[in-house]
């Protein structure tokens, strides 16, 4: 009976040693495969987004990338590779329908690209900390001010509401107003545009978004700002790296604690908006 307990008694021993061996192993494992790690051997940081969503990124008059998510790609890469490391950061511009399949596939380390977090979302990719709140909210023709006072005078057939394929402002628009005909489009601009034209009767979008396109058109449109959902933005990265998460998470705390995100959100919510309404079309 003593040498059965024995025989017991040494298995679990060895047994809890190599699960304890294959733990450490694996967590080891674990941080050498972390994205940041593959970021510093590469030298070069990798960020997707879609330069068609003002003001967070953008192609300006030259074609260059440039928005709020733009400036924080470049300071994060200066985070990451000291002084100059802006320029070892690289942007990859992505249709948005393939934006999260090509961050799975490795084409980039980070989608920032004011990406809403969704559960559905949620369920392929891993989200930082929010990076910033928004709402959904409405572009109307200015003419229909007295008309429209908010998305319930929008529910009714007739009614022409314009987005984007794929974002929550089609949901949105589905959910809160089903009696209205809904047309999506590639770019959101299309579908401001609509609006601006008298060929739809409001736009619903992000409410940075709806703002910019308020000051381009407005002696056409007046945009309805009351918030329709409660949206945080944030980066996006594959799943099963907490090592680069906590890095995103501390960087983020960073950049806000020392001012550096209120001012990117002083040139980008407030004077560019401000430079747009001084370019009305």
């Amino acid at each position: 009976m003593k040498k059965l307990l024995f025989v017991i008694f040494i298995s679990i021993f060895i047994g809890s040693f190599c699960l304890g061996s294959a733990m450490a192993f694996t967590t080891e494992d674990l941080a050498k495969e972390s994205t940041i790690e593959k970021i510093l051997k590469r030298g070069e940081l990798l960020v997707g987004m879609e330069a068609g969503y003002q003001p967070f990124e953008m192609q300006d008059e030259k074609g260059n990338i440039v928005g709020f998510d733009v400036d924080m790609a470049y300071e994060m890469g200066k985070a990451i590779f000291g002084k100059g490391g802006e320029k070892k950061v690289k942007l990859i511009n992505t249709a948005w329908e393939g934006i999260i399949p090509s961050l799975m596939t490795y084409k980039f380390d980070i989608i920032m690209s004011g990406m809403t977090v969704l559960q559905s979302r949620n369920l392929k990719v891993n989200f930082c900390d929010p990076v910033y709140y928004i709402g959904q909210c409405l572009l109307i023709q200015r003419k229909d001010k007295a008309k429209y006072e908010n998305y319930r005078d929008l529910n009714r057939k007739g009614v022409i509401i314009t987005s984007k394929l794929g974002v929550t402002g089609a949901f949105t628009a589905e959910k809160l107003m089903p009696k209205a005909t809904l047309r999506l489009f590639k770019m959101e601009a299309e579908g401001a545009l609509q609006v601006a034209n008298g060929l739809a009767d409001a736009f619903i979008y992000d409410e940075p978004q709806v703002r910019v396109f308020a000051a381009m058109y407005r002696d056409k449109t007046v945009g309805i700002y009351e918030p329709l959902t409660y949206e945080p933005l944030a980066w996006a990265i594959r799943k099963g790296d907490p090592d680069f998460l906590n890095w995103l998470n501390n960087f983020l705390a960073q950049v806000r604690g020392d001012g550096r995100w209120e001012k990117l959100k002083q040139k980008w919510f407030v004077e560019y908006i401000i430079e747009m309404a001084g370019k009305q079309k």
